[in-house]
């Protein structure tokens, strides 16, 4: 056995990866592309979406509201838990042997590129090309004075009463600026003493960011409206200037193991410090005073790697206002799910799952296949059937308006027994989150929060039902949660099925979430953390000993995120010992594809396109007996170490040979990206005569997965 401890000797994040090896397949130094700067490519990889001029106008438009949200939940979490690592842990290093502060400095350099390169595509490309379609987004100096005085009136009416402005003197210290707000930094000056001030006014954020300026089809960002109408706030004080300035502050949480029995009190209490964690990025006008700059700056303990001076309007996130515009012309063509065949339909046209799991099991690959039709209405005819007796699920994330969750209401009000195991602990749905779990158990349901110091992510449904032959119990397991929206432009897939092995392992584990039987031996599952890691390393350890014996070995990983340096490791002795590999990560690749006698036969490729690419798929063998599992899990420490994640085996032939196809199209889709050699990411050219993308080619042949027509 020989331990692989990248770095210099220092003490490495993570326990050692033992992985063993042949004398002469020793792994180098340096294998590991920093996790980090390879999600920064992968943003990057949005951002050019946003600049394909063969991208629908509003798309465009769309991809630089994602590229901009992206960034900003980057900053919430991984800047600012380098930061603090770079003060608490500097000797700490990561996988490809960096210190936080090494990394921190990489990263600035990368990010402020792409921040003024994504500035610079709105105001230079994206408006003009707007306007031309007659959607304008005018500054207040190019609104008409007509206009410009119904905007007035308008800001008195709605605006002005909302406004609170915020002097700094010795009498007034510098206010609190909550997390992703956008404001006006003001220099006043009293006529009379010729004093010069600074305050600061809040845009509100329940305002819209664009407000209608002559006509539909004209918009004004709020705070021109605002920075226009200043003297209305300040009567009696020369404004002598004002520029808009926006603060991110760290956004991840921090909750200890030994809290107590109420998760519920102690998450919120932690949302509630949130409020006031540290300033992580501070964004201003390009032409803000260097003053006004160095104030703002010091005040939120900003040094000047953190302070992004862009031209245009700040905070490019709300471009998703623009991007609803109904305007089909300018966007992708309308996309209707289909339902699979083989769903029976009751009389009266809605599904009838039950009807259809006993004939077959149902594979489903949203969005081509419909998900109110079917995992929707799954849930849905489960708690109208007085049949059965019980529903558990797990909800990580889903709408504002989830008829999953009025299912399970009206489930619990009509007596069933209904177990909702709530992850509370999702990243920026606690809120949301903490909320329906109090609205499920006023209704009667049975709500857990999962296990201490782990979060649930697996997206199980377990249904208990009365038949005449005796209790009968139904699943569904997929790789996306209850969400009714995201199922409309996220890629994920899912099984239902009433097969007794599954159906057990299931059962086994839900018992185990919300009581305290010890994990089982699981049949048809593997589950993280318990024996994740190990069984994927040894699923590819057999393909590299069917290369190393002459035989056809075969692994295909499709998933949003390959970090962990222990299956990493693996993939790299499989190719060494001949295995050809394919790697499908939309998003973070730590691995090194196409090294010299390192990664010789695995290539990496990421589709970045109209629906997120969400689903997980792991595929090992070159045949038709391959073994092919799929669920919730990417290959990252958070998923294998600190996550309750499930993969499953999918026994059935004709699904395999389904899973297979879509792996192979997805593998050689011509406008994927690919990662080369010297760490870079290109766009692939058309190949082997094929110009079509995989999303546009399921389109037009779905359902995907769910039909064997």
């Amino acid at each position: 056995m020989v331990t692989i401890q990248p770095g210099d000797g220092r003490r490495v994040r993570g326990r050692p990866r033992q992985v063993e090896l042949e004398p002469e397949a020793t792994l180098p130094p340096g294998r590991f592309a920093n996790r980090e700067l390879s999600w920064i490519d992968f943003n990057e990889r949005v951002l050019e979406l946003a600049e394909d001029q063969a991208t629908p106008l509003l798309e465009r438009v769309r991809f630089a509201a994602i590229f901009a949200g992206n960034l900003d939940e980057f900053f919430q979490v991984r800047i600012a838990t380098l930061r603090k690592q770079a003060i608490a842990a500097p000797a700490l290093l990561s996988a490809d042997g960096l210190d936080a502060s090494m990394q921190l400095r990489l990263i600035a350099e990368r990010v402020e590129g792409l921040a003024l390169r994504h500035a610079r595509l709105f105001t230079r490309e994206l408006k003009p090309r707007l306007a031309r379609a007659e959607i304008r987004i005018l500054r207040w100096r190019h609104v008409p004075e007509a206009e410009q005085t119904v905007l007035s009136a308008s800001f008195v009416e709605s605006i002005l009463p909302v406004l609170t402005p915020l002097a700094v003197d010795p009498g007034h210290p510098f206010p609190y600026i909550s997390n992703l707000s956008l404001n006006l930094a003001v220099w006043l000056r009293d006529p009379a003493g010729r004093e010069a001030r600074f305050a600061r006014v809040k845009v509100p954020p329940l305002l819209s960011r664009f407000m209608s300026a002559g006509d539909e089809a004209t918009f004004i960002p709020v705070e021109d409206v605002i920075a226009a109408n200043l003297e209305l706030l300040f009567p009696g004080m020369e404004i002598v200037s004002r520029y808009p300035f926006r603060v991110t502050r760290a956004a991840d949480l921090e909750l200890d193991d030994d809290i107590g029995e109420d998760l519920l009190r102690a998450l919120e209490a932690e949302l509630r410090r949130l409020r006031f964690s540290p300033a992580v990025r501070l964004e201003v006008a390009r032409r803000m005073p260097a003053h006004l700059v160095g104030l703002l700056a010091r005040e939120l303990q900003l040094d000047d790697a953190y302070v992004h001076r862009l031209g245009g309007p700040l905070g490019l996130v709300d471009l998703w206002d623009i991007a609803r515009i109904d305007r089909p012309e300018l966007s992708y063509p309308a996309y209707h799910p289909a339902t699979p065949p083989e769903v029976v339909r009751q009389a009266d046209g809605e599904s009838d799952l039950f009807a259809t799991l006993n004939q077959q099991d149902l594979f489903v690959h949203h969005p081509y296949d419909s998900f109110t039709n079917t995992t929707e209405a799954f849930i849905e005819q489960a708690a109208a059937d007085p049949d059965v007796l019980a529903i558990k699920l797990t909800l990580y994330r889903t709408s504002g308006q989830s008829p999953i969750v009025d299912a399970l209401i009206r489930a619990a009000e009509a007596g069933k027994q209904v177990v909702v195991l709530v992850e509370i602990k999702a990243r920026f749905d606690e809120h949301a989150n903490i909320a329906w779990a109090r609205t499920l158990e006023q209704a009667g349901c049975h709500v857990v929060y999962g296990l201490m110091g782990l979060k649930t992510h697996c997206k199980l449904a377990l249904v208990v039902r009365r038949e005449s032959d005796g209790i009968r119990r139904y699943v569904h397991v997929g790789t996306g949660n209850y969400h009714p929206t995201t199922a409309r432009i996220y890629e994920d897939i899912g099984l239902l099925t009433s097969d007794p092995a599954l159906t057990a392992d299931v059962s086994g584990l839900f018992n185990h979430l919300t009581g305290y039987a010890h994990p089982a031996a699981y049949v048809s599952m593997m589950v993280a953390p318990f024996d994740m890691r190990e069984r994927i390393v040894t699923l590819i350890g057999a393909q590299a000993e069917r290369a190393a014996a002459g035989k056809p070995a075969r692994i295909v990983f499709k998933l949003n995120s390959l970090v962990d340096e222990e299956v990493i490791d693996a993939l790299y002795s499989a190719s060494q010992a001949g295995v050809s590999i394919d790697v499908i990560a939309r998003g973070i690749c730590a691995l090194r594809p196409g090294v010299k006698g390192l990664s010789d036969k695995v290539r990496v490729s990421s589709i970045v396109g109209r629906f997120l690419e969400h689903s997980r798929i792991y595929r090992f063998g070159a045949d038709d007996e391959d073994d092919i599992w799929f669920g919730s899990a990417d290959m990252m420490h958070r998923n294998l170490d600190r996550r309750v994640e499930v993969l499953v085996r999918v026994a059935d032939p004709q699904h395999r040979a389904q899973l297979r196809s879509f792996l192979d199209l997805a593998a050689g889709d011509p406008t994927a990206w690919e990662l080369g050699r010297d760490g870079t990411w290109k766009r692939r050219a058309p190949r082997n005569g094929r110009t079509t993308g995989t999303q546009d080619m399921l389109m037009v042949h779905a359902p995907a997965l769910g039909s064997t027509r």
